[in-house]
């Protein structure tokens, strides 16, 4: 017992690092999709909101989705610790979809709202034991509790906050915003792609035993395929598109195989898991696409990769899983979604009839990094601020 105890407290700390690198997935996929001139704002709240759900989490946000009890199977504490990570990637969808026009300070106050609040709140209906888990909704390891949560509270935000000058031509066209690093979009989406096995393992919530230790690895090996699966169909459906392969629309085709396969990464076969995965990266182009044209500027797709692929894998859990049925995961994605979706509306509402959410015309045109940091990314890259000759 002792020893079972040790292992699944060391898994679930050792999968919560993992997660909590996820962070650093984010950030580099971010800063790589913004132009240069909000690269550190960008850096700064990733690293920053980490630290706000952290906190936020302890002090509230854990207490009112689980509360602090004994636990028979791993430490209290490596509960915590796995829990929080998952907070904040939540946050981090956030974070994406409202970059480039929003004011720093803004932000981190609606992310200690939202993790300590919002996203316990919804959570406790399902993994405290609440009343949607009491009605049969199945949601392994978060594509809606996590995922679709954060693309709702993104959702909200973009739709307050308007899209970036000069994202629409006069008559509603949009045109595209090249970021700055295409690097470091190939490098968050890898890094993303490892954190996520321990987002989806560790919600096997123990490693002890035979039976426990086979579930793990076949969670590997689901996840990895999805991601896989997701990212190839997205890159063929690209080219037969476009003409082209577009660095976007591939990375974002794993994130929506590994969105969609993170709500029953365990029951599906690998072929499934594939089959799975390719769905969400054949979805995701075709859903970017058409919320850009609806005037809803999402800098990285992350309203799409993380709220579309996580209904679809919602949706997708009935087939094989005959524990959830249909009905009752419609009700858990409509439950989830309405009510995040409509408190981070009021919040953000709130925020900006106040302290204001975005920054003024001179700040969005001269970027973000001056304004909130006062210093560039990349100065020796830029006309006038590199070093005398």
């Amino acid at each position: 017992m002792e020893l079972a105890y040790s292992l699944n407290t060391l898994y679930f700390l050792l999968s919560g690092v993992l997660v909590m690198w996820m962070a650093a997935g984010f950030t580099m996929l971010e800063a790589g999709s913004v132009r240069s001139k909000n690269v550190i704002e960008i850096l700064l709240k990733n690293v920053a909101l980490y630290s706000v759900a952290s906190l936020g989490f302890l002090l509230g946000g854990y207490s009112l989705m689980y509360g602090w009890g004994d636990i028979a199977t791993h430490s209290i504490y490596s509960d915590f610790f796995f829990q929080v990570v998952f907070a904040a990637t939540a946050m981090s969808v956030v974070s994406g979809a409202v970059a480039e026009r929003k004011k720093l300070w803004t932000f981190l106050l609606f992310a200690a709202l939202f993790t300590t609040l919002i996203y316990p709140i919804q959570g406790a209906w399902s993994w405290g034991g609440g009343w949607l888990s009491e009605r049969g909704f199945f949601d392994f390891a978060g594509s809606g509790i996590v995922h679709m949560a954060g693309a709702a509270a993104a959702l909200a935000g973009v739709l307050i906050l308007g899209p970036r000058k000069g994202k629409y031509l006069p008559d509603g066209t949009p045109r595209p915003i090249h970021g700055s690093n295409a690097p470091l979009v190939a490098l968050g989406t890898l890094i993303l792609w490892m954190g996520w096995f321990g987002f989806n393992g560790g919600s096997q919530l123990a490693i002890d035993g035979i039976v426990n230790a086979d579930a793990v690895a076949k969670i590997f090996v689901n996840t990895n395929t999805a991601a896989a699966a997701g990212l190839i169909a997205a890159m063929i459906l690209s080219k037969l598109w476009l003409g082209k392969t577009a660095l976007n629309a591939t990375t974002n085709g794993a994130l929506a195989g590994l969105v969609v396969i993170t709500a029953d990464p365990l029951t599906p076969s690998p072929i499934m898991a594939m089959v799975y995965g390719g769905l969400g990266g054949l979805l995701i182009p075709f859903t970017m696409s058409y919320i850009e044209k609806l005037g809803i500027d999402d800098p990285v797709g992350a309203i799409s990769v993380h709220g579309i692929a996580g209904i679809l894998g919602l949706m997708l859990v009935p087939i094989l899983n005959t524990s959830a049925s249909f009905l009752e995961q419609a009700i858990g994605i409509a439950s989830i979604f309405g009510f995040v979706f409509g408190s981070s509306y009021v919040l953000w509402f709130l925020l900006d009839k106040t302290v204001g959410i975005r920054v003024g015309e001179q700040e969005e045109v001269g970027g973000s990094d001056m304004w909130e940091a006062g210093a560039k990314a990349y100065p020796y890259f830029m006309k006038g601020h590199g070093e005398e000759e």
